[in-house]
């Protein structure tokens, strides 16, 4: 069959790049796709959140599954439309997408369902929300714009006075439109923060193998959040333990709170956890595969990925075994372009990719790239490249991935020289 992934970035390379190796797919399309997607995919100029043209393109080219990757298309109703189009599709409907889509939503499903996470109060007036921060005696705390923000509406707050800036910032200045129309401030949870993805038909769930990103910009967790500078699996502190209570107190009940409210929910489940001494609390729901924990997930996939997306959209998932997993460790680690998150500069050449991608163990997946006329790859993104390798050991795989790394050029290139670090010295809950 064909399949169409939707989205341009690095978890779009990743999937096709799973996809492409499947013996049931005749061919992968990507709309729009990126430089990366090219090499394994037929890429189609059309933006992510072009609904009508996307609909239009799996119905002309008789598509047998949609995997739609970023969030925006999610809340666009997307889904909704291919399935009213009898196409098969990977992806919550737009009702469902909304515990990615409004944080507030999210944390009152959280309450109502009474899955553990911080406490939180919501806001949509400035005035209000700087007086309760200014009568606020434990710091840090955490300030969420409620509309999506690509990972750049979370402010971890030291005091008031920091605080109320980012406060303006997000409902008076707009920064992030009217993403800060509304806020959530919550407590800091202390602790250590892991990624889980399920896959989720609506009716049953199938876990996959969790994943610990590096948010913030510098070495040592340092400088704002980003979408994510680097990756490793597995993650040696979520022992089984962990597992069953992060499946009993937050799987389990996100399920049954989904069909309780009927919300259609047919993909892959993304909960950001914080690993606390009270037990797993939920930071945050995203209703799509993660970037860049997606890439490391697709190195250690073992086997066939599109049953299970297929399956997925069908609610079929339970017919299946657990996908098997490669037992080594992946890291992956973000070439991204002086000044992200803030601005930055596209359209500079990279080179070394071919060397890169000639280490052993080392695949590069392309995130903000773009082909030139003369077919030279170009950064075209904040986050511009993902590279990861396998190894027997953290110290392997950080050993391959940073050669790989290191082989790549362009002019204000940077990353995390830590990537996996935390491995060695992260508690056991």
């Amino acid at each position: 069959m064909k399949v169409l992934v939707v989205g341009g970035g690095g978890r779009e390379h990743a999937l096709c790049w799973k996809l492409a190796q499947s013996p049931r797919v005749k061919e992968v399309l990507c709309a729009p796709g990126n430089a990366g997607t090219a090499l394994v995919a037929r890429n189609v100029g059309i933006a992510a959140t072009d609904v009508d043209k996307l609909v239009h393109l799996a119905q002309h080219e008789q598509v047998g599954l949609v995997v739609i990757g970023p969030e925006e298309p999610l809340c666009q109703g997307l889904a909704d439309r291919l399935r009213a189009a009898k196409i098969a599709v990977f992806g919550p409907s737009a009702a469902a997408a909304r515990l990615e889509g409004s944080k507030l939503f999210a944390k009152e499903f959280l309450t109502r369902h009474r899955i553990p996470t911080a406490g939180f109060r919501r806001f949509d007036r400035s005035g209000v929300a700087k007086a309760y921060l200014e009568g606020c005696t434990q710091w840090p705390q955490v300030i969420k714009a409620d509309g999506l923000a690509a990972g750049k509406g979370v402010f971890v707050v030291k005091s008031a006075r920091e605080a109320c800036t980012v406060v303006d910032q997000l409902m008076e200045e707009r920064r992030l439109g009217d993403s800060g129309a509304q806020i959530c401030i919550e407590e800091f949870l202390v602790g250590e923060e892991v990624s889980v993805l399920a896959l989720v038909d609506g009716e049953s769930l199938c876990v996959l193998e969790p994943v610990m990103d590096h948010k913030q910009v510098g070495d040592g967790d340092s400088g704002p959040n980003t979408g994510g500078m680097g990756v490793y699996s597995p993650v040696a502190l979520f022992n089984r333990r962990l597992s069953w209570q992060v499946e009993q107190n937050v799987l389990i009940p996100t399920l049954h709170g989904l069909r309780r409210e009927e919300l259609d929910y047919r993909g892959v489940l993304f909960v950001g956890l914080m690993l606390t001494e009270s037990g797993p609390r939920v930071l945050e729901y995203n209703c799509r595969f993660g970037d860049p924990e997606t890439q490391a997930i697709m190195r250690r996939w073992k086997g066939d990925l599109l049953p299970y997306l297929l399956a997925t959209a069908q609610k079929k998932l339970s017919e299946l075994e657990a996908p098997e997993w490669d037992p080594r460790t992946c890291v992956g680690v973000v070439a991204a372009s002086e000044g992200y998150p803030g601005a930055y500069r596209k359209g500079d050449v990279i080179s070394g990719l071919d060397d890169a991608a000639r280490a052993p163990e080392v695949v590069v997946f392309h995130a903000g790239t773009k082909l030139s006329p003369s077919r030279s790859v170009l950064t075209d993104g904040g986050r511009v490249l993902c590279v990861t390798a396998l190894g027997d050991t953290v110290d392997d795989a950080r050993s391959r991935a940073y050669s790989g790394f290191d082989k790549i050029r362009w002019d204000g290139k940077f990353g995390r020289r830590d990537i996996g670090v935390r491995h060695a010295t992260a508690r056991t809950f």
